[in-house]
């Protein structure tokens, strides 16, 4: 009794605190192409992110923890929209620099949601939900104040001369040919092209730090969106990191990416609202695989990027909020999708008024409860209305009604995992996450035939209500629209290339 009276206070105080103190400050990190087993706090031995370790060990660290799709384009829709990617026209695959479509401007975003209480809102990093004709899909045209960034993956884009590592070390890979280099955006502006990857994360730091200065300055409650594009090959380290870490390359970046994240937090301490913002990391999908020693790794979980297994859609996930969120471990079930309709709870702002797949977390971060969620579903890549959702997990069960490889999963000793063909399972693969994350065993028999029952019940009555909306990818791509420093100039990609310090 006494145990619960205990919950019931601290309970009770929680909701006191969030009701007295002044809107809470959110600050949203974003891997790319980080796995489940990447992180020291998530048991790489040789990994050094002490930053992320140290939000870990006083924060909520989340084991089942889910994205939306095994890819980055989808994966961002639903992180910033709370609605899985198949309603917002996200699919398949992902968005060039000359996609004519991108996130439609009526999808309302984490940012639009928290700008309606007054927020400041920025994002340093990685768009990749479109650029656009006159910048039409930009982070601007969705609530965001202020960008700076590369508006798609750093590789999409010639990166065989650009130099990844001090003093001149060529990037490893050519990257996309026959589109121009990757462009560096301040706003809807190119402030260089190619982007300086040796220069790049610093600035990144500066410009969040200036950020929250400011909105602290003029006090204003703000939203920091960090996508960041490490661990995305190819992998890049400016003079501080390269050569730092004994992991070689893919843990020089990811490294950096741990500094930036313990400069945002020094500047939370520095301006005095570290104890009033909300920290949440995670990730945007699983390990590129193909990469070798190069692209990161998915830990105990079968397969990685490009896949359903759980490699590929399991990610790594902190929440960290000093005096409010309790250090420890939570197992409840929860996926990106949530963060939206938490950080609104939070925040006091009205939810969008369409169909939202997130669920609120609160009851997970501050009590160390149950899950309101129960179930999710799997999209692969390449999502139809035919075949639709991959797999499911309902409680501590997963389904898999189709399995796939992916060339991003190539390499591993389980050739399930670059499998290309299209594999319909009837009856579906059963596992118990709980008993078997890595997926190795199929439970069979008619003893699990209620389970199966129960999660094509579930299947059915999502698939039925889930609208499709029109793709976006699917609209296809026009050269003229690559975003280029110097406009109307020829030859085209070549000649835009504009240089300026950073």
């Amino acid at each position: 009794m006494m145990d619960f009276m205990c919950i019931i206070a601290l309970f009770a105080l929680i909701t006191v605190r969030c009701a007295c103190a002044a809107p809470p400050n959110f600050v949203l990190l974003f891997a790319d192409d980080l796995g489940y087993g990447d992180l020291g706090c998530f048991g790489h031995p040789s990994s050094l992110t002490p930053n992320l370790d140290r939000l870990a060990a006083n924060g909520l660290r989340f084991t089942d923890f889910y994205v939306t799709s095994p890819v980055c384009s989808p994966s961002r829709a639903a992180l910033l929209t709370g609605r899985y990617q198949t309603r917002s026209g996200i699919y398949p695959g992902v968005l060039y620099p000359g996609s004519i479509g991108g996130l439609p401007t009526n999808e309302t975003t984490i940012a639009k949601v928290l700008k309606s209480k007054g927020y400041s809102t920025a994002i340093v990093g990685k768009w990749h939900l479109g650029v656009g004709l006159n910048g039409t899909y930009l982070p601007t045209r969705h609530g965001f104040d202020n960008y700076l960034g590369i508006p798609y993956s750093h590789d999409q884009g010639p990166c065989q001369n650009l130099t990844c590592f001090p003093p001149d070390v060529k990037c490893h890979g050519y990257c996309d040919q026959g589109v121009v280099s990757v462009p560096l955006m301040l706003n809807e502006n190119i402030k260089q092209q190619p982007a300086d990857f040796l220069e790049l994360e610093k600035a990144y730091s500066e410009f969040a730090s200036e950020f929250i200065s400011m909105a602290v300055k003029n006090n204003r409650p703000f939203f920091l969106y960090h996508p960041s594009h490490h661990t995305h090959y190819p992998q890049y380290a400016g003079v501080d990191y390269a050569g730092k870490s004994p992991r070689g390359p893919f843990g020089d970046s990811l490294m950096e990416f741990d500094g930036t994240v313990g400069k945002i937090v020094q500047t939370l301490e520095q301006t005095g609202v570290l104890n009033n913002t909300l920290i949440f990391f995670t990730g945007d999908n699983g390990p590129e695989l193909m990469r070798q020693s190069r692209g990161g790794s998915a830990g105990l979980m079968r397969c990685g990027k490009g896949t359903t297994y759980e490699g590929g859609m399991r990610e790594p996930a902190i929440a960290y909020w000093p005096g409010f969120i309790q250090p420890g471990v939570t197992h409840a079930l929860a996926s990106s999708l949530d963060i939206l309709p938490t950080f609104a709870k939070l925040a006091g702002a009205v939810l969008p008024d369409v169909q939202l797949d997130g669920v609120d977390m609160t009851n997970i971060l501050f009590n160390r409860g149950s899950s309101e969620r129960q179930t999710f579903f799997y999209y692969p890549v390449g999502p139809d209305e035919k075949n639709s959702v991959f797999a499911v997990r309902w409680k501590n069960f997963k389904a898999h009604y189709y399995t796939q490889g992916a060339l991003h999963s190539l390499g591993t000793p389980d050739s399930n995992c670059s499998l290309l063909a299209l594999l319909h399972h009837d009856p579906p693969l059963l596992y118990n996450l709980e008993a078997d994350p890595a997926e190795n065993y199929n439970l069979k028999g008619a003893d699990w035939d209620s389970v199966r029952n129960q999660i094509q019940a579930i299947k059915e009555q999502f698939e039925a209500s889930m609208v499709f909306g029109e793709s976006e990818i699917g609209k296809g791509k026009d050269s003229a629209l690559e975003p280029c420093c110097i406009p109307n100039c020829t030859p085209k990609p070549k000649c835009c290339q504009c240089t300026s310090a950073l």
